[in-house]
């Protein structure tokens, strides 16, 4: 637990210095599995989280409903909610911002998710309190799709047998395919 630990350390201080031109740009793959009615999950990013803003922006042009993760607290499972890009959002945990706790539940077709690290084999590592792991378990069939800065890349994963790999990342250099 202590290597995870101290790799999470490094990767925020990493992706906190790195100086960012512009955003992750949307590669045509993520546009062409796009379709009227698909539910994507997206995520309002915190500090230096890469911002999928473009990608949930694809997805509304698309006639894609849109989803935000919903928070409340580490004994919860993390659900995902609608949210119609205009809604006001609250003010969650681990100063996340989502909708409202009445607003309707869903089940994603693409889920984009927030990570510190990643390697070349779609291996994810999350901020360690497990509730992307128990959301993507809880969503098998969903396509994942990291967004991430390249700086964030690792060599090689320990993966554990809760880890649910990633179909596509995305960062500002490249769309990769494990």
């Amino acid at each position: 637990m202590t290597d995870k630990l101290a790799l999470r350390a490094r990767l925020r201080a990493v992706r906190d210095g790195f100086d960012r031109a512009g955003s992750v740009p949307v590669p045509a793959a993520y546009r062409a599995r796009l379709s009227s009615g698909l539910i994507v999950a997206s995520y309002v990013a915190v500090g230096s989280e890469a911002n999928p803003t473009p990608f949930a922006s694809a997805a509304i042009d698309a006639g894609c409903t849109l989803a935000l993760p919903h928070v409340t607290r580490r004994t919860e499972p993390m659900r995902f909610l609608r949210w119609d890009g205009a809604a006001p959002l609250q003010a969650g945990p681990f100063n996340l911002l989502q909708p409202a706790a009445d607003a309707a539940e869903c089940r994603p077709d693409i889920v984009l998710t927030r990570l510190l690290g990643f390697d070349r084999g779609g291996n994810r590592l999350g901020q360690g309190a497990g509730y992307y792991d128990r959301a993507l378990a809880a969503h098998p069939d969903a396509w994942r799709v990291g967004i991430a800065l390249s700086v964030q890349e690792v060599d090689a994963l320990s993966v554990d047998p809760w880890d649910m790999p990633l179909h596509a990342i995305a960062t500002e250099t490249e769309w990769i395919v494990p």
